[in-house]
């Protein structure tokens, strides 16, 4: 089903009936944004559940995050529209690795990505976003870290702090397949155009960039920049939302689709409200633990 005037319709009278609202990643297709009650990244998204007075939230991004979004509200439903929603950077990164690398760096703190499980945050010393990685890794006390799972974002952060980085072997493949050979040809085409790339992109990638960051600092760039053109180094659908936030500037993408973000549909989304499905939840003992992770990122930053 795709978007439009009976879909629309049906999902408000049926976020009215539930008292729900909609929350959508901006990597989300366009008319699953067109729909959202409020769009941003994962972390941002999960404190709006915080703010809501809603019952039940349909999250429309992939697993980590919908588990996140439980993990700071137990108390309110949280349904993840496509159950195969995945995430595949989070899956690059399991309890029994982590645990070989405590081992092999006993004095080094665990800083998860939030793009990782549940489990992995509730085995963490902390966590972190794109937005404040470095400097959350510079607030701890410990020389080394063990940075997990995403090497890339993990490089950047050496760059940036005098911390011991143990990288992980983990990569966003959405990010992985832009090469600097997309990037100097968009630039070659579009030679007024500024370039806006996120971490999780390789180090090749990101020296090519005007401004590396997170999507919250990439669309906070673009509306302060005099520059109206700009070349977009993540998943395209982000674009969509920096168009609506800034009509009169354009943007090029470089050709790059994240499957778990594409695999929700208006279909899904009314599904989810008209059947209840499907909700996340976990053991209390790891959301607790989880949570304690999240808790000590979001005190710092």
């Amino acid at each position: 089903m795709k978007y439009n005037s009976e879909s629309i319709q049906q999902i408000n009278e049926l976020k009215k009936e539930h008292n729900a609202i909609i929350l959508s990643h901006v990597y989300q297709e366009k008319d699953i944004q067109s729909i959202a009650d409020f769009t941003g990244d994962s972390l941002a998204l999960s404190k709006k559940v915080i703010d809501s007075n809603a019952d039940t939230i349909v999250f429309c991004g992939v697993t980590f995050m919908a588990e996140t979004a439980h993990i700071l509200n137990p108390k309110k439903t949280i349904l993840l529209p496509n159950k195969s929603a995945g995430c595949d950077l989070a899956d690059m990164a399991t309890l029994d690795q982590l645990e070989q690398e405590k081992k092999a760096h006993p004095n080094a703190a665990v800083v998860c990505y939030i793009n990782s499980s549940a489990e992995i945050k509730a085995n963490s010393d902390i966590c972190c976003t794109s937005a404040n990685a470095v400097s959350i890794v510079q607030s701890l006390q410990e020389d080394e870290v063990i940075f997990l799972p995403d090497k890339n974002l993990g490089s950047y952060i050496s760059e940036l702090t005098s911390k011991k980085i143990w990288l992980w072997d983990g990569y966003c493949y959405v990010h992985e397949d832009i090469n600097p050979k997309t990037i100097l040809a968009l630039q070659k085409k579009h030679p007024h155009a500024e370039t806006i790339v996120h971490p999780e992109c390789n180090t090749a990638v990101r020296k090519l960039a005007d401004c590396v960051g997170g999507t919250a600092k990439m669309a906070k760039y673009v509306s302060e920049s005099q520059c109206q053109e700009f070349i977009v180094g993540t998943e395209d659908n982000f674009i969509y939302s920096l168009q609506q936030n800034n009509p009169n500037k354009r943007f090029f993408p470089v050709l790059t689709h994240c499957r778990g973000m594409k695999s929700t549909t208006i279909t899904d989304v009314i599904n989810a409200l008209t059947l209840n499905q499907f909700e996340i939840t976990l053991p209390e003992s790891i959301r607790l633990k989880a949570y304690k992770t999240l808790e000590r990122m979001m005190n710092i930053s």
